[in-house]
């Protein structure tokens, strides 16, 4: 992510930029700057979204990382891996809850 004041969001960069960039200019993406390669329009979210929520944004945009903002400020950042990791706990409480239920019939 890029940031002219360390605390707001300018633009974000992914591998995928990278690549798309290196195909069209070869070795010269080297003499580019970030500036000239990142996504200015950058999908966030905030800490009040819900899981679903994130899933379905990363899914619809076709990305892996949700910069996490409030009032304004990058506050944390979200991978699709955390995203990942939090449903498989859901699931496994969620099973395990019901095989307690089951138990106690």
């Amino acid at each position: 992510m890029a940031s002219s004041d360390g605390l707001r969001v300018d633009g974000i960069i992914s591998e995928r930029d990278v690549i798309r960039h290196l195909a069209r200019a070869g070795a010269d993406i080297l003499d580019l700057r970030i500036a000239d390669i990142m996504i200015r329009d950058v999908v966030t979210c905030t800490s009040e979204d819900n899981i679903a929520h994130l899933m379905e944004t990363m899914t619809e945009h076709r990305i892996r990382h949700l910069p996490v903002v409030e009032d304004g400020i990058m506050i944390g950042l979200v991978s699709i891996g955390d995203v990942v990791k939090h449903r498989i706990r859901e699931t496994e409480q969620e099973a395990e809850a019901l095989k307690a239920y089951i138990a106690t019939g």
